[in-house]
């Protein structure tokens, strides 16, 4: 009689303590991100003997700047005793190196069309200025350059664009010229974008990843594209398979690192492509389900948990090991991992995760098939992070044409960061080049 008045009350403590462990999902047992923890992770404990001391540790290697080449230095001046008396000079200097902003860091050119009457009809005639100057406007290419940077490579508005012009400058420029200028060099990006978007479909391997953005309020989607040389933003109304078959064609045949959402798993299914699904996303998937109440499910998830562990740790001993032991380590990792996953308890949650192996195992241990594929997404998502903080300080777009800049000028940045080339260097040669009406750069070798 007891025994069944407790029944009940158990299983609403059962389902209570697993809503529970649901509402405390946060970014290291799941996929949400780390901005949405409501309680921060406890801070690393400090070291014996109290609180840390700013500044380097002990055991850093110091970090010291490398001087100026002769071919930088503007200018020197050399100091000397007045009155050495007997004291001998000699041919070595105590160098202090100074760098200091000119009083006025921009030329003004005032550039003069002499005008002509005809005398048989009285028509004024003007001497037509060169392209680069017609096409440059009020602001030449390298400062027209430098409003791009700063529009879309350091976040700031127009208003502190045109603040920071009035008070370290000396420049006055409204907000809506800074608009034209910033319109103009989205114009001048779109054929090295666009050479980047081509790209896409011949790249064999390739790091796919979204995130959300807002445009006037309403929700959108910016795509993430990471190839080996260069990445390729799109802000789109959708998180469809249709935008993989859209970027890349159905008939894709490259590797794909990804996450194990949804789409990626069709585009799977209809496409030629081969994928390689995130491990940090299945650790802390196993992390969730440590969190639940259920006994047998916590087992489970901590054994699956300590071979994700071992597969990490040959991943690591690989370059100590040769090839022929880092793979027979590797693959009694894999093997290891497949054997618990498909043990699973029979509490949904375990039945759940168990299923990504029934269906999708070999997609996970992609890698160990494929030199230089990652078994993580995460190098896309470190790309992705520069987006999601323009988000969140910009509060996205309010158009097509801002939409349109994002895309192309996060691209270029990232491309550049990934070659490692200066990004202003390029914004300055591609306006240069737009504003003489002669081809913009491109960030990839032309094909042969």
């Amino acid at each position: 009689m007891i025994a069944a008045a407790l029944a009940p009350l158990q299983q609403r403590i059962a389902e209570l303590e697993a809503e529970n462990a649901r509402l405390k999902k946060d970014s290291s047992n799941s996929s949400k991100p780390p901005s949405s923890d409501i309680v921060k992770p406890p801070k690393p404990p400090l070291p014996r003997g109290g609180k840390r001391k700013i500044g380097g540790q002990p055991g850093h290697a110091k970090h010291q700047r490398e001087p100026f080449p002769p071919a930088r230095i503007d200018r020197t001046l050399d100091y000397e005793l007045a009155e050495p008396g007997n004291l001998i000079p000699l041919a070595t200097w105590r160098v202090v190196q100074q760098v200091e902003l000119v009083e006025q860091p921009f030329l003004v050119t005032e550039h003069r069309a002499r005008e002509y009457r005809d005398p048989a009809t009285g028509q004024i005639l003007i001497a037509p200025f060169p392209p680069e100057v017609r096409g440059a406007g009020l602001l030449g290419p390298r400062l027209s350059a430098f409003v791009a940077y700063l529009k879309g490579g350091c976040r700031m508005s127009y208003l502190l664009i045109a603040t920071l012009f009035e008070d370290v400058l000396g420049l006055t420029i409204s907000m809506g010229q800074l608009a034209k200028v910033v319109q103009k060099s989205s114009r001048a990006l779109a054929p090295a974008y666009q050479q980047l978007l081509e790209a896409l479909p011949t790249q064999e391997y390739l790091g796919i990843d979204e995130t959300g953005h807002t445009d006037r309020g309403q929700p959108l989607w910016t795509w993430c594209f990471r190839a080996v040389e260069f990445v390729v933003f799109r802000i789109l109304d959708s998180r469809a398979t249709k935008v993989l078959h859209e970027t890349l064609g159905k008939d894709y045949g490259g590797l794909i690192s990804c996450d194990y959402f949804g789409v990626y798993r069709k585009f799977l299914r209809e496409s030629r492509c081969l994928m390689q699904f995130c491990q940090a996303h299945l650790i802390r998937d196993v992390k969730f389900l440590i969190t639940l109440p259920d006994r047998g499910t916590k087992r489970w998830a901590h054994k699956l948990l300590k071979a994700i562990g071992r597969l990490f740790h040959a991943i690591h001993r690989k370059a100590a090991l040769s090839a022929e032991q880092s793979g027979r380590a590797l693959k009694r990792a894999r093997d290891k991992i497949l054997r618990i996953a498909r043990r699973p308890p029979a509490t949904a949650d375990a039945q759940t995760l168990a299923d990504r192996f029934r269906h999708h195992g070999p997609q996970y241990f992609t890698f160990l098939e494929h030199a230089g594929v990652e078994p993580t997404n995460n190098f896309v998502e470190q790309t992705l992070r520069f987006v999601v903080q323009d988000r969140k300080a910009t509060q996205g777009t309010r158009g097509i044409a801002g939409q349109t800049w994002c895309q192309r000028i996060w691209s270029i940045l990232g491309t550049c960061r990934i070659q490692g080339r200066s990004a202003f260097g390029f914004l300055v040669q591609t306006l240069q080049n737009h504003c003489q009406r002669i081809p913009t750069p491109k960030l990839l070798p032309a094909e042969p």
